[in-house]
C-alpha cells in the first residue's frame, strides 16, 4: 500500500492510499473530526459504517461522511468546528 499526501486543515499528511479516511486520520492520531453543536465536546469516528454522520468532514469542498471515502492523493480535508 502507498503512501499519499493529503492536506488537513491546510497542513501535509501522509496517509495509505485506498484505505477509508476515518480509519486513516485515527490511525494518523486525528481522533477529533468536528464538535458538537451544542455542548461543543470533541466528535470523531464511532460506527466506521456510515450510519451515525459523527465523521461528517469537507472533502474537496463538499460535506462527506469521512468512513465512507478512500483515500486518494491531493485530497483537501477540512475538519469541522461548532456552527
Amino acid at each position: 500500500m502507498s503512501a499519499v499526501t493529503i492536506t488537513v486543515d491546510g497542513a501535509p499528511l501522509r496517509l495509505p492510499e485506498g484505505v477509508s479516511l476515518a480509519a486513516a486520520l485515527l490511525a494518523a492520531g486525528v481522533r477529533k473530526l468536528r464538535e458538537s453543536p451544542r455542548a461543543g465536546a470533541p466528535r470523531g469516528a464511532f460506527c466506521f459504517m456510515g450510519a451515525c454522520q459523527e465523521c461528517a468532514v469537507m472533502i474537496d469542498g463538499r460535506l462527506q461522511q469521512a468512513c465512507l471515502v478512500a483515500v486518494r492523493d491531493g485530497m483537501a480535508i477540512e475538519l469541522r468546528g461548532a456552527p
